[in-house]
Parts: structure tokens; sequence; C-alpha cells
């Protein structure tokens, strides 16, 4: 468990370029002899996903109740991004109808599998959790695929080395019986791309958090990548205030059971003083 930092250095260099793009601004060194400055994106870009294909990077954002939804850039070096598209830019894929401004599309995660690009994500009132796809990033995109038995938020696919694809998604607690205001859990499905459904049964990742003996809440935002034989799930933990963290498990089989690193949280702001200068802030307790 003690590599787990070096073995996440490139997932972690994304989040952080889009934690960043939000926060702070500051010099940060790209390559030798060479500066960026950040925020690389300044303004509403919440929840980025980042992808590598081949030598392409490829980021895209909640959007909320905002329409066109889900912008999506392109990039060679994580630095320098263009927009190429929206991906929900038809009425027919995005029904808007009714929402509040902070519902509607909630973190979508972008993968890439035999030519195919995968964007899921949730549509908070109506319709749930949905997948769209394209063979070139900047669309068209199709007409989401619903996905009734995917009951939460915050889906994720992840596709493994034999062939097979698993979505992971935030869901209630077990038996819809929470124990505590917040607590939530991770659970997810083989998923079968040709047709669009789950296969098999619902598998348990995580339930409340790292710690349940502390009550941990609103674990969400799950990504599974495969390391060295390694399975690794990685979530968001605290809620979207100031405890907000991220957390990492693992196992050596896709449905677990995932062990938690000795160490998470692996990236938060929680311990910090209130009274350091130019602190982060959170707009909700949750």
């Amino acid at each position: 468990m003690t590599k787990y930092l070096q073995i996440f250095k490139q997932t972690l260099l994304a989040l952080l370029v889009g934690f960043c793009a939000s926060f702070f601004s500051m010099p940060v060194m790209a390559q030798e002899k060479q500066t960026f400055q950040n925020p690389i994106f300044p303004g509403f870009y919440p929840d980025p996903s980042i992808l590598r294909v081949g030598e392409d990077y490829y980021m895209i954002h909640s959007t909320f109740a905002y329409f066109p939804g889900v912008p999506i850039f392109h990039s060679k070096d994580l630095v320098n991004w263009k927009q190429i598209g929206n991906i929900l830019d038809r009425p027919e894929q995005l029904n808007l109808d009714g929402h509040n401004v902070s519902e509607g599309i909630f973190a979508p995660t972008i993968s890439y599998k035999d030519g195919i690009f995968y964007m899921v994500t949730t549509l908070i009132k109506n319709g749930g959790n949905f997948v769209v796809t394209a063979s070139n990033p900047a669309g068209p995109w199709s007409n989401p695929h619903w996905l009734p038995n995917v009951n939460g938020i915050d889906p994720s696919l992840f596709h493994d080395e034999d062939g097979k694809s698993y979505i992971i998604y935030n869901a209630d607690a077990p038996n819809n019986k929470p124990e505590y205001d917040g607590h939530r859990t991770l659970r997810m499905f083989e998923f079968d791309l040709r047709n669009f459904k789950t296969v098999g049964p619902q598998h348990l990742l995580v339930n409340g958090g790292v710690d349940f003996s502390k009550k941990p809440v609103w674990i969400e935002g799950p990504h599974i990548y495969k390391v060295n034989g390694f399975y690794y799930l990685m979530a968001a933990e605290g809620g979207t205030s100031v405890h907000h963290s991220e957390v990492i498990l693992r196992s050596k089989n896709v449905a677990g059971p995932y062990e938690p690193y000795e160490k998470n949280p692996i990236l938060t702001q929680r311990h910090l003083p209130n009274s350091r200068p130019n602190p982060v802030s959170g707009h909700r307790a949750r």
C-alpha cells in the first residue's frame, strides 16, 4: 500500500489540474525552462474528467441545468486546451425542463474502448443515469441510453484488460436505511457495452467510506484503475465543503473486497488552519 501515491501520480495530476483551475493562481513547472499559469480554466468548469488516448487528452465537465451540456476539450500537454464541441448539444439528448440551476447534469466521466468514446453521467430529475457514445470525440454523440438499474449518481465506466466493462456509482445505504446523515455506498455492475445493459448481480464495494466507525459522509465520484495486478478504487469523501477529500482503496479482485490505504485521505485541505492566507472555502455543508 506504500506505493499508492507513485502509482496514481498521473491520475492525481489530472485531478489537481481541475482542482487548481477552480481555486488557485500560481506558477508551476511544466517542463524545463517553461512555466504555466493556473488557473488553466478560469471560471465555471466543475467536476473535470480527463481521458488520455494515445498522445491526446480530453476533458469534460459538469454543466448542471445549462444547455448545451458537457463541453469537451482537447489538449496535447494538459496545459493548453481547445474546446472541440459539446457532448449534449441537441434537445433530444438533454431535457432540462423543471430543473433548478444546481440540478441537471452531475459529474460526467469519459472513457474509451476499441475505437469508441463513452460518456456516462446523471440527469438528476428527468431520467437518471445514462451513457452516450461517439467514434469522434468532437461529435456527433448518440442519444442517451438510459440505465434504469443504476440508481444513484456519479457513474463511471471501467474497461478491464479481459474485455469486460463495469459501471461504478454512488448509491443508497444498504436496504435504503442510512445509519446517519450522509451515509452512502459505492456499488458496481458488470456492463454490456453493446446493449448498454447491466449484467449479473450488483456488487457492494464500499459501505459508508474508508472507516465506517467514523461515520464518513458522501462517498462519491468513484473511479477504478488497474495497475500491476491491483484494482484501485478512488473516490471523494466528506462532502463538497471544507471537509472534502480524495480516498483510495485497492483489491486483487474487481468486485472486492477493497482495502483502504492506511494514510487516507490522499488529497485534502481540511487539516489546514482556517486562519491561513487565501483559504479554500466551501459553499455548503454537504
